[in-house]
């Protein structure tokens, strides 16, 4: 656009009033500096834009022509400003969230449920993958903030630490109970002979009970890998096996007894939950009130 948009505002009141005084009252500015805008405009198009008679002034076809874009370009702009007032008003927004299905499912439910209760006007994406997909996301800037169960890695992103998460072995009363008439006397490790079952290696949490059992030296004879925490569960709740999972996910059937907590000889080291999300990202609205209302209903 070689003309300042100053001049097709002009243009456009003028069109749309048909009248240079009236425009004048629209803009605020006098009818000389109206009519010598319209003249520059004309010289810089070189053609004749109005037709001025006593009554006002009239499109030529060339003038028709033009304004059929300004029209739309102010249109455009008009609607816009609309939306930008929409958003402050309803607190509209677009916010995209990584996170695996077990911490969607076990975490990120509770805080979406009262958040889009309290925002229902913001428009919010899930991408339910790995926490190393997630990380990847976030670094091609494809997402605004992700819920990862590990440490913050380097590089400009913010951890914001959400819950603290412990693991647990846990088995059905059945299980345990067939696994010591199988034992006998003899042995008092659970671990010698029962079926170990754990996330697959790509999961982070894997990766970390892994770094346990090697540092405990518990070396499981029997391993049964599965994709997900949900099926960890639900294989221990048929006596499957012994099974690694973190205990907030499984308060329920602790209380009742339907599955039961292991005692081991080293605790393991609870880690924390938490929002990563890059700088730029943290500019967007809808992730700073998302961010602020977790932090007041953050679980101690």
């Amino acid at each position: 656009m070689k003309q300042p948009l100053s001049s097709y505002r002009i243009f456009y009141t003028v069109a749309c009033e048909g009248n240079i005084s009236r425009a004048a009252q629209l803009l605020y500015i006098s009818q000389p500096a109206i009519s010598k805008a319209i003249r520059r405009l004309e010289e810089a198009l070189d053609t004749q834009l109005f037709l001025r008679s006593s009554r006002g002034v009239r499109l030529t076809d060339a003038g028709q022509v033009l304004f059929a874009h300004v029209r739309q370009a102010f249109e455009a702009l008009n609607a816009g400003e609309e939306e930008i007032k929409k958003i402050h008003r309803l607190g509209l927004g677009h916010l995209r969230i990584g996170v695996s299905t077990t911490l969607c499912k076990y975490l990120l439910l509770p805080y979406l449920k009262a958040f889009i209760r309290a925002f229902p006007h913001i428009r919010i994406s899930i991408f339910c993958q790995s926490t190393g997909h997630t990380i990847q996301l976030l670094n091609e800037k494809k997402i605004d903030i992700g819920l990862i169960g590990a440490a913050a890695p380097s590089g400009p992103c913010h951890f914001e630490p959400l819950e603290s998460i412990q693991d647990i072995f846990t088995a059905s009363p059945e299980y345990l109970e067939n696994l010591s008439v199988r034992q006998g006397t003899a042995a008092k490790n659970p671990f010698e002979t029962a079926t170990l079952m754990l996330l697959d290696h790509e999961n982070l949490t894997r990766q970390y009970i892994d770094t346990y059992l090697r540092e405990n030296h518990i070396l499981p004879e029997n391993l049964l890998e599965v994709t997900t925490m949900d099926l960890l569960i639900d294989f221990a709740k048929i006596g499957l096996g012994i099974a690694c999972v973190i205990r907030s996910f499984v308060r329920e059937e602790l209380a009742s007894g339907e599955l039961v907590e292991i005692p081991i000889p080293f605790e393991i080291p609870s880690r924390q939950v938490g929002f990563l999300y890059s700088s730029a990202a943290a500019e967007n609205p809808a992730l700073d009130q998302f961010l602020s209302f977790c932090s007041q209903r953050r679980v101690p």
